[in-house]
């Protein structure tokens, strides 16, 4: 059959997010759970349909960047939406500078995107704590900000613009904004989420769920305080995060998992449950040897991008058509480890070098550019480390631990056994570990 190539390599850009709302995105979207140890998506769903009784529930979800939980957490989207949810997504990251951000910055962002989303919904809200909230932050801005009773994310907006690009004007308001904090979250609840919950259930909905992406990429930096700002926003600020009163499920950084306050985390801001990993898609198992379903659904989530409208073993018939021998496609999925956007990578760095059918020689200077760009940030102790790493199959707490897993030196995997670590297969051909 004919090839769509231009809706190939477009499918293949590692960027892009899948969105299984979307019909056509549906058909690239491969469930990899039977090589990730468990369903996790389905555990976060049914905690919310099944186990909450009526009240609201906070979950946490993390993993390595690029593993897929944008396209996991938006496939919980729209299954949540399928029962008669209202979900509200967004990614944090476009709302919120990650290397500078405060609570009352997430707070209010969520108040922000939860309020627009009721506003195209026709639901309008008389949020009159806000109404004069803004009236003094107009004033101490020197910036009049005009907002009707049923223009609450609009009003968010204005002042999101006014001190965007000024970091000492988001410094004086957090200033003046924290002091205010219990109140603020206490007029999210009562003006906002509560009234929203009601208006929702008049209209046939079970209820609201509020999914916040992309903030396991805050960044790590040490704050005046000595604290990291990921500890001092999930940790210390972790209770009123947990404060909201509706569904809320927080991505945040997998490092938190790794440090001394990890049981604090848990009980603070995740009510006690543990946070949810989602671990790399297993191709190779801890004895080394070739996980065979991981390795076949790899191949599948490439396949399916060329041939979408194919059966799978249809798909596997065609390999030809893409690489010049199906050992490519096997040496492809293997050294990508299993991690979503590291595979998509690869064959995208190969689609710039040439045309398909991709030859094993362009793949193999491919992987030794990108082992080459890898070690170059490496030292001589996070070689130590990745040699103990190699060989204990575990990873510690300590900081330098902690940071092969944020610089993805490192990978998590999970079966029904259990969890595992495991040297990127980039690196682990790198003649240091040799």
């Amino acid at each position: 059959m004919g090839l769509d190539w231009q809706r190939f390599y477009h499918a293949c850009n590692p960027v892009k997010t899948l969105a299984v709302e979307n019909e056509e995105d549906r058909k690239y979207y491969i469930d990899f759970s039977s090589v990730r140890g468990g369903k996790i998506i389905q555990e976060l769903e049914r905690t919310i349909t099944h186990l909450s009784t009526d009240r609201p529930t906070c979950q946490l979800f993390t993993g390595h960047i690029g593993c897929g939980k944008s396209t996991e957490l938006l496939r919980l989207k729209a299954e949540l939406g399928e029962q008669g949810w209202h979900v509200v997504y967004f990614e944090s990251s476009q709302f919120l500078d990650l290397a500078d951000v405060d609570i009352t910055d997430i707070l209010m962002a969520i108040a922000q995107r939860v309020s627009n989303s009721l506003e195209k919904l026709n639901i309008k809200l008389k949020p009159g704590f806000f109404i004069n909230l803004f009236q003094e932050i107009g004033d101490f801005l020197q910036t009049p900000i005009e907002m009707s009773a049923a223009e609450l994310s609009l009003g968010i907006g204005k002042i999101t613009t006014k001190t965007k690009d000024s970091p000492n004007l988001r410094h004086q308001l957090r200033q003046y904004l924290e002091p205010r904090t219990s109140s603020i979250l206490e007029a999210i609840n009562e003006e906002l989420l509560d009234k929203a919950t009601l208006e929702l259930k008049r209209m046939g909905k079970q209820g609201l769920v509020v999914i916040v992406d992309n903030l396991d990429r805050i960044d790590n930096r040490r704050m005046a305080s000595g604290r990291t700002l990921p500890e001092y926003l999930f940790i210390d600020r972790g209770e009123q995060l947990n404060s909201l009163n509706c569904h809320v499920v927080y991505t945040l950084p997998l490092s938190l998992l790794f440090c001394n306050e990890s049981e604090v985390l848990k009980h603070r801001l995740g009510g006690g449950l543990e946070p949810k990993i989602l671990p790399m898609i297993a191709a190779k198992l801890p004895d080394g040897s070739k996980c065979e379903e991981g390795i076949y659904l790899l191949k599948q989530m490439i396949l399916a991008r060329a041939f979408p409208d194919l059966p799978p073993k249809e798909r596997l018939q065609l390999v030809g058509a893409l690489f010049d021998r199906p050992e490519t496609l096997e040496r492809l999925c293997q050294i990508s480890g299993g991690h979503v956007r590291n595979l998509l990578g690869f064959l995208y760095r190969c689609l710039q070098k040439q045309e398909p059918p991709i030859l094993k020689t362009s793949l193999e200077t491919t992987i030794k550019e990108r082992c080459n760009d890898l070690s170059l940030s490496i030292t001589p102790d996070d070689w130590e480390l990745l040699r103990q790493v190699a060989k204990s199959q575990t990873v510690r707490g300590e900081e330098e631990y902690q940071s092969l897993l944020r610089s993805m030196f490192v990978f998590e995997y999970r079966n029904e056994d259990g969890s595992w670590f495991a040297i990127n297969p980039v690196l682990a051909e790198a003649r240091e570990l040799q």
